[in-house]
């Protein structure tokens, strides 16, 4: 399957740590996203996410395994998205585990099959800022600096605003946005309805929704319908 990120604007995002019926996934994978993406903060292990890339599989659309452990990498994903936190205080998030997991298995990536997300940890309460011991007291031009470290330094595809759990400050959003040339943004956190969904693909590339489709599937599956008719890059 060729898959262009460039074209996605909505995906949901799974838990291989958390449980979803066959009906539910269902409807998750043929609700018109552009997108599966897995993965998680914890709990996430090689067994778990296995079982959930053969139950979507089932399904055509692009499934891609963001990779917090080296651990839980899983062949036969479209695409591996590796993050990088960019604010994270433990340089182990930073270069620490992509160093040990190239040291392991780079000889034997298929590096068209990589990708790099330049992440921004925005809220502190998160289990992945904890995780990364995230500096999240950040202003825009903080956010806008980072931004562009992963866009223009680094040549990142994807710069990844993660609020996780929480709506985020979408102005803080769209001026991340605007200092892009190439990178992609994608906005994830709190989109538990429509209105969020709209309010965040009106400054985003990219909208992700995941938290919301464990505790009101319905809601999740009406962010789907959001409007992207704007004018974008």
């Amino acid at each position: 399957m060729i898959v262009d990120i460039r074209k996605w604007k909505h995906v949901f995002k799974l838990d291989p740590d958390r449980d979803i019926s066959d009906e539910a996934l269902d409807l998750i994978c043929q609700s018109g996203t552009d997108a599966i993406m897995v993965g998680g903060s914890t709990g996430v292990t090689f067994d778990n996410t296995v079982d959930l890339m053969a139950r979507i599989r089932q399904y055509e659309l692009p499934c891609v395994l963001e990779i917090s452990n080296q651990e839980a990498i899983v062949p036969g994903f479209d695409l591996f998205f590796i993050p990088v936190v960019l604010n994270a205080e433990d340089p182990n998030w930073i270069v620490g585990q992509h160093h040990e997991a190239l040291k392991e298995y780079g000889s034997l990536l298929n590096w068209d099959e990589i990708v790099a997300e330049g992440y921004v940890i925005l809220n502190g309460e998160a289990a992945a800022a904890k995780l990364t011991k995230a500096r999240v007291n950040l202003d825009a031009k903080d956010v806008a600096a980072y931004a562009r470290m992963a866009d223009k330094l680094f040549n990142m595809p994807i710069v990844y605003l993660e609020y996780s759990g929480v709506f985020g400050d979408m102005e803080l959003v769209r001026r991340t946005r605007q200092v892009l040339e190439n990178a992609r943004l994608f906005y994830g956190g709190g989109i538990d309805c429509l209105a969020k969904a709209q309010q965040a693909a009106e400054v985003a590339d990219t909208i992700v929704v995941g938290n919301i489709i464990y505790s009101d599937l319905e809601q999740a599956l009406r962010t789907v319908n959001v409007n992207f008719d704007r004018t974008g890059r």
